[in-house]
This record gives C-alpha cells, structure tokens and sequence, in this order.
C-alpha cells in the first residue's frame, strides 16, 4: 500500500504579512495581495510535502510576503542533503507555477495583465528565496553545503554572519535613493528581518550547537551501523573537551586522537566518550588529559 503523506500543520500569518494586507484593502490591492498569499502558500506546502517524505513533524509555518518559515523538528535525523531538497522544494514551486501561467497567457486563457503579474510575482519570490541569507531557502542551502566541509559550530557563525552582511545592502537599497525615487518600506522590513535574525543567530549559536549535540547520538548509531569511515580529530593533551566538540562535524564520525608535546598518540577516543562528559559530567572545560587521566 501508498504510504499516506498526513500534511497538517498550524499556519501562522507574520504581522508583517497582516500589516500588508491591511495596506492592501485601504489601497484597492487586495486581489493582488490575494494572489501573493496563494503563491507564498502554495511555496510552503511544496517545503511542507517534501519535509514529510523525510519523516519531519512541522511545528508551524509562518508566512511572510517574501515566503514562508517552515519550523520543523526532524530529532536530528536530517542530512545535509534532505534539507537542501526540502528547501528547494519552495522555489521549485514558484518554477511551475510561472511557467503554468505562461502557459495559460499564451493560450488566451488567462488575462495578459493578471498572467504578467502572477508570473512576475513567482519569478521575484522564487529567486528572492534564493538568495543565500539564513532563513530563505538559498541560506538553508548555503548552510546545507557548508556542514558537509566546515565543523557545524563554525558553519552555524559563519553563515549567520554571511547573512548579517548580506542583509545590509537590501536595507541600504530600501532607502531612499535617486534611483528608487522612495523608501521602499516593504523592502526594508524585510531586509531589517533578515539582519535581526542572523544577528540573533550568531549570537545564540552556541545554543544551536547543543540542540544539534543532544540529536547527534542517534544519527550517528546509524551511520555505525550502517558502516562508515571515522574522520580523525587530532588534538594536544591539554585542548579542552568543548573546542573539541566545536570540530564535529554534521555528517561524519569522529574519533578523537590525543597527542602529547612530543607528538606521540597517547589515546584514542570515540566521539561518544567526550559527549558523556560534556552532557553527564558537566566538565566542558576540563583538558582531555586531566579528563581521561592520562599519563
């Protein structure tokens, strides 16, 4: 039998979204806001469909006028790899939807003006999503790609980082310019959005790190199982057990080479060893050596 995609889920509308609408119905554009909200949530479902194939539960989607944050909750179960696919889920959407319209303009079924709007408004929030700024759909990307060769602690503050300094130049666009004639105020809400949200991710980075620990276990049982080739970490007896596990990385397993001044293998231990420490032991600070009392 079909296995059965069970696809609810709560909806949340920003109030930047609610905001908009309100303009929308004082300024006689609340068809074309209409028509936003069904792109953006046709967008979501697409994120939403492919995050059940993988065995996600979603939290909740909000939706902004730019897309949609979907907040999901995979236990840790997730690769790189899933996620960039549910993230290009969205965009794909926009794709098809786009090209359905031009489909239709051509065929004299739809209205060229309407048809002209909706392809328009596909083609800017698909690509707008693509852009690589954590929490759009390229950010996710970007992030994806990044763990599969940087440790996830410095992919998590270099790609906040990234984000807060790609998020100044759409603020910076949003103001008023000789080329713009005007604030575009929804522009720059947006672009203040992103730049709070990756300045607040830097700075709780670190409490992303544990979340990703405290899933870590299970994922890395079934890579075991499944067989799998270990990435070495090599340290210094006296290296402390938490920048340790700053070096992890998302999709690999580790084991952990301690090494004396004198450049000779004192002990190797499994990742899992240090994690007990870490969460059971509360002794994050403490040398590996003074740890597993070496000699």
């Amino acid at each position: 039998m079909t296995k059965r995609l069970k696809l609810s889920f709560p909806l949340r509308l920003h109030p930047l979204f609610t905001l908009l609408m309100l303009v929308s119905v004082a300024t006689g554009y609340f068809a074309e806001l209409i028509t936003l909200f069904a792109i953006v949530l046709i967008h979501e479902i697409g994120h939403a469909v492919a995050a059940k194939s993988f065995g996600w539960r979603i939290v909740k989607i909000e939706l902004f006028p730019f897309g949609g944050v979907a907040e999901t909750d995979d236990r840790g179960r997730s690769s790189a790899y899933e996620e960039m696919i549910v993230a290009l889920a969205g965009p794909v959407q926009n794709g098809w939807m786009a090209a359905f319209a031009l489909l239709m303009k051509n065929w004299g079924v739809w209205d060229a003006a309407w048809s002209d709007y909706f392809i328009r408004a596909n083609v800017m929030i698909g690509l707008f999503n693509l852009l690589p700024i954590v929490p759009l759909d390229g950010g996710k990307v970007m992030q994806a790609l990044a763990s599969l060769w940087l440790p996830y602690y410095r992919t998590l503050t270099v790609c906040s980082a990234a984000g807060c300094m790609l998020s100044v130049p759409i603020v910076v666009y949003a103001l008023p310019h000789s080329h713009s004639g005007g604030l575009n105020l929804n522009l720059l809400a947006i672009g203040l959005f992103l730049l709070v949200s990756n300045g607040y991710a830097y700075r709780n980075a670190s409490y992303m790190f544990v979340r990703f620990l405290m899933n870590r276990e299970g994922r890395m049982s079934r890579l075991i199982e499944k067989g799998t080739l270990a990435q070495p970490i090599v340290v210094y007896r006296h290296r402390k057990i938490a920048d340790i596990i700053r070096l992890f990385m998302r999709q690999k397993y580790h084991l952990v080479y301690v090494m004396n001044e004198k450049g000779k293998i004192e002990a190797v231990f499994p990742e899992q060893r240090l994690l007990f420490v870490y969460f059971h032991l509360k002794r994050p600070e403490s040398a590996v050596s003074d740890l597993f009392m070496l000699k």
